[in-house]
């Protein structure tokens, strides 16, 4: 379908929704052609239209109305996801430039884009991890749980705990059924991370065994303990996951930062370097260690346990926590 009216118009003549424009400017862009090109271009920039139109967002359904500072702020945004493990970084990447595609295909030009996606993510595409995990030293984790506390942000306690002690990713943590994991806890000596996982229904059904161990029994009770009345996770019964994320999140995140940890994400990466110097007796990679260079069928051994530890879908992305075979 073509333009509905005048290109000066809404959504420069493709309609009211905004969702409904993008999809109509794409097919006219290659049109009516590159079925698959579209496809990913549209779902991706349905994704953009979700966050405009959440609190979060600029509450937009006119693509006159977006500016380059709008996608600055979902950069942002999706820079967040990462951090959280909700996303990967390839997935933002692609996001940015399908929101660039499309809104040169809404505008007919291409004056309101991100001109680098990953200089505005401020992250690279790698798959090795390049610093040291922050937050290997409990000691250092410590204080940082304790100032939550002392700022009335149990919960956000209660998720550094969980993420530190099982490799959780910040949902995870988050919608953790803290009574299931006791139970498994006491009745199997280990727990199974399901809830709140990224990847679709085989992800979302797959096996993820961790043994349980002191810090995990403690940051289970810890989360227990907070949990609020009637739910069995971190979030109230009539709170959103985007409330928590509002409200307790976000400052709590500030909080991190002044104790010098970059995100909730770090502490998965110093969970995985704890799990491969156990599992091996060497450093990890990060930190120094040398166990490929030694004994490679111990290092793959190592890495493909952790790997399934944290939720990893291939191998070679372990390396984004605890670095490369050298």
């Amino acid at each position: 379908m073509a333009l509905v009216g005048r290109r000066d118009g809404r959504n420069f003549g493709y309609g009211r929704q905004l969702s409904y424009a993008g999809p109509q400017a794409l097919r006219d862009l290659f049109g009516g052609g590159h079925y698959a090109t579209v496809k990913a271009h549209s779902d991706r920039w349905q994704a953009f239209v979700r966050w405009c139109r959440s609190e979060d967002g600029p509450g937009f359904n006119d693509a006159r109305q977006i500016d380059r500072q709008t996608l600055l702020d979902y950069a942002g945004h999706l820079r967040q996801l990462v951090e959280q493990g909700a996303i990967g970084i390839a997935t933002a990447q692609n996001r940015l430039s399908s929101v660039n595609r499309t809104m040169a295909a809404l505008r007919g030009d291409q004056s309101v884009a991100v001109p680098s996606p990953s200089k505005a993510l401020g992250m690279r595409r790698t798959s090795v991890r390049r610093s040291t995990p922050q937050g290997q030293d409990h000691e250092q984790v410590k204080p940082i749980v304790d100032v939550l506390c002392e700022h009335q942000m149990p919960r956000a306690a209660a998720i550094v705990q969980l993420a530190r002690a099982t490799g959780m990713r910040l949902r995870e943590a988050i919608l953790a059924d803290l009574p299931r994991l006791k139970h498994e806890t006491e009745h199997y000596g280990k727990i199974n991370i399901r809830d709140g996982i990224q990847g679709g229904r085989s992800r979302a059904s797959a096996l993820r065994w961790i043994t349980v161990n002191d810090p995990i029994r403690d940051a289970l009770k810890f989360a227990e303990q907070v949990s609020p009345n009637g739910s069995r996770n971190l979030l109230a019964p009539n709170e959103s996951y985007v409330d928590l994320q509002r409200q307790i999140v976000r400052p709590a995140r500030e909080m991190l930062h002044s104790h010098n940890l970059k995100g909730f994400h770090e502490l998965r990466a110093a969970y995985a370097c704890e799990r491969y110097e156990q599992s091996t007796h060497h450093l990890a990679p990060i930190n120094g260690g040398r166990c490929y260079q030694l004994d490679r069928r111990l290092d793959q051994d190592a890495r493909v346990q952790i790997s399934y530890e944290l939720g990893l879908g291939l191998i070679d992305l372990l390396s984004t926590y605890i670095g490369g075979r050298t």
